[in-house]
């Protein structure tokens, strides 16, 4: 009895990277490997960057037990607003960055004020936001596309880092290939040492070992891929650092405990002394923010500033954190969960464009995989109760 629980714990936590693995291969088969190529995995990164960045943020609302439907809205806004200043009042990059997230900031205070402290619902506010922002957005470019965008603001989205390459191999991206590789096994000695300390079951080994060489493979294909083509792109390295700040801030503080308490139950949070008033009112503020960041990454990336910018990308990062493992009802789920159901959705949406699905098609499958996430979600806390 003891084995099969410890084996279904692990397909609960490692059954999404099965599940990227399986979709990427089919993909592989149905367009003849063409999603393989080291062009497409850039691509990959670059098309998903801003919504890994979204989903790390909209993880928090998902774990208090709502969401934030204004996110593609603000995206929209922030980089409009970059996109004035920059061609219009010809000022510096910098300037037109942090104008762009006291924009997001702004926004993420409009809505955690009404929701922590007036006590309208999240689904409310949000969809306000949702409403009130794209509409602010076509009104500051009067429904028209303000760009080309300087170079140096482009570097953001869509420039490398430096590079070294050695018969036509990028020996950077090796390099962090070979870290990461290191990291993973330590990561995995540091917890089988944990366990035993405490006397916690030790999974299999086949377990530990299968689990280990799926991911090494797929670190190094990546950057394998990477290196092949222009290296390492700045946006990576942007999604690597947000990703392990909120990794830790979630897993390692005493704010993140506090998240998962509110979302587990409200009220028994309350009479521990958390005040969830706070908690909803940061993680909207931090919505907000990393809101402006993504719209600054996607106006970087297109070179130009949209009036469609962001449009549905709060359904992408919402299906993301679901996908991702995030419970519907909140309290349960992690950073990487939700950076994998990004990838998720953003492999399906770059293996359906190589196919040659059209975007309703597309749009169809994505409903049904959210809907399926969200169904074994569901029916499996059931048969627990």
């Amino acid at each position: 009895m003891e084995k099969k629980k410890i084996a279904n714990l692990d397909m609960k936590q490692y059954g999404m990277f099965l599940a990227l693995v399986a979709i990427y291969l089919i993909f592989a088969i149905l367009t003849g490997g063409a999603n393989t190529s080291p062009a497409n995995i850039n691509n990959l990164v670059m098309q998903n960057g801003y919504v890994v960045i979204l989903a790390v943020g909209m993880l928090l609302c998902v774990l208090t037990g709502n969401i934030d439907l204004g996110v593609g809205s603000v995206v929209a806004v922030t980089g409009a607003a970059a996109g004035i200043i920059l061609v219009d009042y010809k000022m510096n990059m910098w300037v037109a960055i942090l104008i762009a997230l006291l924009i997001g900031l702004a926004t993420g205070v409009f809505a955690g004020a009404f929701i922590a402290y007036l006590g309208i619902p999240p689904f409310v506010v949000t969809l306000a936001t949702m409403l009130m922002g794209r509409g602010l957005t076509y009104t500051l470019l009067q429904a028209q596309t303000k760009g080309p965008l300087p170079d140096n603001f482009v570097f953001v989205g869509a420039g490398f880092l430096p590079t070294m390459k050695v018969g036509g191999i990028d020996l950077v991206s090796i390099i962090v290939a070979i870290i990461a590789t290191i990291a993973v096994i330590l990561s995995e000695l540091k917890s089988i040492k944990t366990k035993k300390k405490y006397g916690f079951a030790l999974n299999p080994t086949w377990q530990i070992v299968l689990k280990d060489a799926v991911l090494l493979f797929i670190i190094w294909f990546f950057f394998y891929k990477l290196a092949c083509w222009n290296g390492l792109p700045f946006v990576l390295l942007l999604m690597a650092i947000l990703v392990a700040i909120y990794a830790f801030i979630t897993s390692q503080t005493v704010a993140g405990r506090q998240i998962y308490a509110l979302g587990g139950n409200r009220k028994a949070a309350q009479l521990s002394g958390i005040n969830t008033n706070k908690v909803f009112f940061w993680v909207y503020v931090n919505m907000g923010v990393l809101s402006a960041i993504a719209g600054i990454v996607l106006a970087a990336r297109n070179a130009s500033a949209t009036p469609k910018a962001g449009d549905g990308f709060e359904m992408d990062a919402i299906a993301s954190c679901y996908i991702g493992g995030a419970a519907v009802a909140g309290g349960a789920g992690t950073i990487l969960g939700a950076v994998v159901g990004a990838f998720v959705m953003g492999i399906l949406n770059n293996g359906m464009s190589l196919c040659g699905l059209t975007t309703d098609i597309q749009k169809i499958v994505k409903g049904a995989v959210l809907l399926g996430a969200v169904t074994m979600d569901v029916l499996s806390k059931r048969k627990k109760g």
